[in-house]
C-alpha cells in the first residue's frame, strides 16, 4: 500500500499550498458511508425518483445488447451502459438496495460474457477500432467495472477491466498508434481513458498503466495535441485554444467541454500520484476561466457542447445548449477539485448546477433527463441516439443527482464540513470512533433558515464547519442561542467546541432577491435558485419587456401560494411590463415567478419560460441604454 506522506498539511482556509515528501496525494475530504446518510424534502424526493425510475427501471440488458454485435463504425452507444453503472453503484451505495445489486451483478456478467479472447470490450468491429467513439466507449466500460469492483470486490470485474486495458496498451503507445491520433476533438476523447488507466494503477500498482498514463499526458502538449497544460497555464480561453473548426464534429474542435473537462478528471487522478504541481494548477486555472467566461446564471453553459464565451452570450438564443452531460461533468471536476483543496467554491459551484441546471434537464417523476434545457423556450424530449431508446444524458445524468450523498457531508480528520442545507440525517464515526448523529431541518432554498442539531455518543472536542455560499452577504449562527460571529461569504467557519448532545445551530443565509443585469436584460436570483417566468401563472406575457424594481441591486420576493401543477418553488416579484409606461412613476405589478428547474416541466411545448427579461430602452434618460 502507498503511504500518505506530507511534509506539512494545509489548513482549509489558509491557501496554502501543500507540501509532499513523497508524491502520494490522497483528497482532502471524505465521504461518509452513503447508506448512513438519508436526504428527505424536495432534494431527497427528487434524488430518489431518479434512483427508483432512471436507474433501477433501466433495462440494463438492452444496454448490454449493442455488445454482443462487434459492427459499429462511428456510433457511441458503448457509453450508455458504463454509465449507467456508474449512476447505479452510486445509487446503491446510498440505498443499499437488493433489487438493484441484482441488476448491476447481472449486468456485469453480462458484458463480461462479450468479451472477447484477447480482451476486447465493445462493439466496433475489428477494423473500425480506435476510430471515432471506440475508446471513449471502452473508457465507460473501464469505469463501470471498475466501480462495481469498488462496492463488491469482484474479481471478475477486475480481471476484465485489467485484459481491456493490456489489450488496449497492444494497440496504442509509442511505436504504435498515437492515440490523440484516434477519435475526435485532438484525441480529447480517446485519451480521457486516463482517468480509469491511473484507477486501474491504483488497484493493481502496475507500472504500465501508470507509464500509459504519462505518455497520454505527453502526447497532449505536442504540436497535434490538445495541449491541455500548456494552454491552460498560458491563461488561454477554453473557447479559444483552437480555431474555429470547419466540421464541428471532428478531430479540429479542439473546445469540446465535455471531452476537454473528462481529460482534466483523469489528470487530477494522476496528480495523486505524482504531485506534479502545474497538473493541478492546470485543472483549476482552467476551471477559473471556465467560471469567468462560460458558466451561466443557472450552473451551465456551452453550445453544441462547446465553449464559446458563453457567459456573454447567454442572454441570447442559443442552438443546444445546457447539455446535461456537460453540466454533470463540470459537477464531477468541481466534487474532485472540492476533495483535493478543500475550496469552497468548488461547493458553491455544484449547489448553483444542481438546483437549476440538473434539476431543471429532468421529467416531473425522474423517468427521463433531456439533453438541453436552455434559459428560455419550452422544455421536451430528445431521448433517442444510435437508434436506441436512450440518449447519453438520460445514461449520466443520474450520476449528478448521486453525486449529492457523498457532497452533503464530507470529513477531514476532525472536522466535518456541511455542504448541502436540506432535510436529512446522518450517522457515522469520527476518527476517536465516536459516534455522531447529524440531522439537520430545513426548508431551504425557500426558506433561509436550517436548523442543525449535533448529537455525539460522548461529548468531544470537534470542528463543525458550514458553508456559507458566496452569493449570502447578510448571515448569523446561534449555537443554543449564543450568537456566532467571523463569518464571511464564501468561505467555510468553523465552529470548534466540546459538542454535546442535543446542541443546536441555527444557521440564516440571505434569501433577498438579487437582480442581475447582462446585454440590457435582467434575471433575479434568489440564493441559490435562478427565478423563471413561466406561461402557465397567466400574468401577462412572458417575452414582454419589464422593469425589475429594486433597491440598490435588491428586489422584494415575496413567497407565492399560487403553483400550477408541478411547480416546486412560486414567488412574485414587482415588475413594470411593457413599453408604454406613461410614467415613472406608475405603478408596478406583481408579477409571479418560480424556481427555474420548475419551467417549463410540463414538457409541453405550449409553456413558455425565461429567465433573462429585456429591458426597456429609455432615451429620455440615458442615450441608448435601458432603462
Amino acid at each position: 500500500m502507498r503511504k500518505y506522506i506530507f511534509i506539512t498539511c494545509f489548513l482549509l482556509l489558509s491557501n496554502m499550498p501543500v507540501v509532499l515528501m513523497s508524491q502520494d496525494i490522497h483528497d482532502f475530504f471524505k465521504t461518509i458511508p452513503q447508506n448512513q446518510l438519508k436526504i428527505e424534502g424536495h432534494v431527497g424526493k427528487q434524488i430518489n425518483q431518479i434512483i427508483n425510475n432512471r436507474v433501477v427501471a433501466q433495462d440494463y440488458d438492452y444496454l448490454v445488447e449493442p455488445f454482443r454485435h462487434k459492427n459499429e463504425t462511428r456510433l457511441w452507444q458503448m457509453e450508455f451502459w458504463g454509465k449507467w453503472m456508474l449512476g447505479a453503484v452510486a445509487a446503491w451505495e446510498y440505498t443499499h438496495d437488493d433489487e438493484l445489486m441484482n441488476h448491476m451483478s447481472k449486468s456485469v456478467k453480462s458484458i463480461i460474457e462479450t468479451q472477447l479472447p484477447n480482451g476486447y470490450i465493445g462493439n466496433y468491429s475489428a477494423e473500425n477500432q480506435l476510430t471515432n467513439w471506440d475508446i471513449w466507449g471502452r473508457k465507460y466500460v473501464l469505469l463501470g467495472l471498475l466501480r462495481y469492483h469498488d462496492i463488491t470486490q469482484n474479481n471478475d470485474a477486475l480481471n476484465a477491466a485489467i485484459k481491456s486495458a493490456d489489450y488496449l496498451l497492444t494497440q496504442l503507445g509509442p511505436g504504435k498508434t498515437n492515440i490523440i491520433e484516434t477519435g475526435n476533438y485532438h484525441g480529447m476523447a480517446s485519451s480521457s481513458i486516463l482517468e480509469p488507466m491511473m484507477l486501474l494503477y491504483n488497484k493493481t500498482n502496475n507500472q504500465n498503466y501508470l507509464d500509459f498514463a504519462k505518455y497520454i499526458v505527453e502526447q497532449w502538449e505536442t504540436p497535434d495535441g490538445p495541449q491541455l497544460i500548456a494552454k491552460a497555464l498560458a491563461g488561454i480561453h477554453v473557447a479559444d485554444r483552437f480555431p474555429h473548426p470547419k466540421v464541428w464534429y471532428s478531430p479540429e474542435n479542439g473546445q469540446k467541454a465535455y471531452e476537454m473537462m473528462s481529460c482534466y478528471n483523469g489528470l487530477l487522478e494522476l496528480y495523486k500520484i505524482t504531485g506534479t504541481p502545474d497538473y493541478l494548477k492546470a485543472v483549476e486555472m482552467t476551471i477559473q476561466d471556465i467560471i469567468a467566461e462560460e458558466i451561466n446564471v443557472a450552473g451551465s453553459g456551452t453550445s453544441f457542447e462547446s465553449w464559446y464565451h458563453g457567459k456573454e452570450q447567454q442572454t441570447r438564443p442559443t442552438f443546444h445548449t445546457m447539455e446535461t452531460c456537460v453540466m454533470t461533468t463540470w459537477m464531477k471536476l468541481n466534487y474532485d477539485l472540492l476533495a483535493i483543496t478543500g475550496k469552497p467554491v468548488y461547493a458553491d459551484n455544484i449547489e448553483t448546477t444542481f438546483y437549476n441546471a440538473l434539476l431543471a434537464s429532468t421529467r416531473l417523476g425522474g423517468s427521463e433527463i433531456a439533453m438541453y434545457s436552455p434559459l428560455e423556450g419550452s422544455r421536451g424530449d430528445h431521448n433517442h441516439q444510435c437508434g436506441m431508446d436512450i440518449n447519453c444524458c438520460s445514461a449520466n445524468g443520474p450520476r449528478g443527482y448521486m453525486m449529492m450523498p457523498r457532497f452533503a457531508i464530507m470529513t477531514y480528520d476532525k472536522t466535518v464540513y456541511l455542504n448541502l442545507y436540506t432535510n436529512l440525517s446522518a450517522s457515522f464515526k469520527l476518527p476517536s470512533k465516536n459516534k455522531i448523529v447529524i440531522e439537520q431541518k430545513t426548508t431551504y432554498p425557500e426558506d433561509n433558515k436550517i436548523y442543525i442539531t449535533i448529537n455525539p455518543e460522548k461529548a468531544e472536542d470537534f470542528t463543525l464547519a458550514l458553508r456559507i455560499p458566496k452569493w449570502s452577504t447578510q448571515n448569523s449562527i446561534l449555537i443554543n442561542g449564543e450568537k456566532i460571529t467571523g463569518l464571511t461569504p464564501g468561505k467555510y467557519v468553523e465552529l470548534t467546541r466540546k459538542w454535546e448532545k442535543g446542541d443546536r445551530i441555527e444557521l440564516q443565509l440571505d434569501m433577498r432577491g438579487r437582480l442581475v443585469k447582462l446585454n440590457n436584460y435582467a434575471a433575479i436570483l434568489r440564493g441559490p435558485i435562478v427565478l423563471a417566468r413561466d406561461s402557465r401563472f397567466e400574468d401577462g406575457f412572458v417575452d414582454d419587456a419589464v422593469l425589475i424594481q429594486n433597491s440598490n441591486g435588491f428586489v422584494d420576493i415575496q413567497i407565492s401560494e399560487n403553483k400550477p401543477e408541478g411547480v416546486w418553488l412560486s414567488f412574485t416579484a414587482p415588475l413594470k411590463l411593457g413599453t408604454g409606461i406613461a410614467s415613472t412613476s406608475d405603478a408596478a405589478s406583481q408579477i409571479h415567478f418560480c424556481d427555474f428547474s420548475s419551467a417549463g416541466n410540463t414538457w409541453d411545448k405550449n409553456t413558455r419560460y425565461r429567465v433573462w427579461l429585456p429591458e426597456p430602452l429609455n432615451v429620455m434618460k440615458s442615450k441608448y441604454k435601458a432603462y
